[in-house]
């Protein structure tokens, strides 16, 4: 099992952060590899994505949400599970951390994890996040629920 954890400051409140990163079918234009996530419902996400050359698809399923804090998620044994905080640092400005598990799938994967391919990756994807988020001054959506114990709460 390896674990990442990458962190970035976001020139926005957090608010529009948070509101942002809840757009996940927006994901593929920031995530390199991603080719879509479809939000299945309110809990529920499907995954497509090219990780070391070979195309995987995957569900998630949010577990915790709580808005401008955190969102939390599990997946399979396989598959990646983990958090993403939120934090205010100033009026304007906004703390992400990305943590999460996952298990490299195949030679491939496991030298790519070993050399820190998985690591640049997720940091690139956070720049080309800041970068999205940013550059539009505000987010294309939101989605501002609780979800405790898996279960969406009514907002």
């Amino acid at each position: 099992m390896s674990r990442i954890s990458e962190s970035i400051e976001i020139d926005l409140p957090v608010h529009t952060v948070y509101n942002q990163w809840t757009q996940f079918e927006d994901f593929p234009q920031f995530m390199e590899g991603v080719e879509s996530v479809k939000q299945l419902d309110d809990t529920r996400l499907h995954w497509v994505a090219e990780i070391g050359g070979h195309r995987r698809e995957w569900d998630a399923k949010i577990v915790d949400q709580t808005p401008d804090h955190h969102i939390a998620w599990e997946g399979s044994l396989e598959d990646p599970s983990g958090a993403v905080t939120f934090e205010p640092i100033a009026d304007n400005r906004a703390l992400l951390t990305l943590e999460f598990d996952f298990e490299p799938q195949g030679m491939k994967e496991k030298v790519g994890d070993t050399l820190g391919v998985a690591d640049r990756r997720v940091r690139g994807d956070l720049e080309r996040f800041k970068h999205f988020v940013e550059s539009r001054g505000t987010e294309t959506g939101a989605w501002r629920g609780d979800i405790s114990g898996g279960q969406a709460q009514a907002s």
